[in-house]
């Protein structure tokens, strides 16, 4: 994972290679957030894969890079 302050940095930081994933600091908060805020709760238990790709899908994030293997 990589920061970037821009859309522009990120395309200098890249040059010619083609830009994977990005998304912004409020979104990986979020997704940090969904995925990580219960697990020191003391009922907690490992969600499903369909569960985890069910966090994505609710916050937007979707297409080949959000697939879950």
């Amino acid at each position: 994972m990589n920061l970037f302050r821009s859309e522009e940095h990120i395309a200098h930081w890249l040059g010619e290679r083609p830009p994977g994933a990005t998304i912004t600091v409020t979104k990986l908060s979020e997704l940090a957030h969904a995925w990580w805020g219960d697990r020191v709760a003391p009922d907690w238990r490992p969600r499903t894969r369909e569960q985890n790709a069910g966090i994505l899908a609710e916050l937007g994030l979707t297409g080949p890079f959000w697939q879950l293997p």
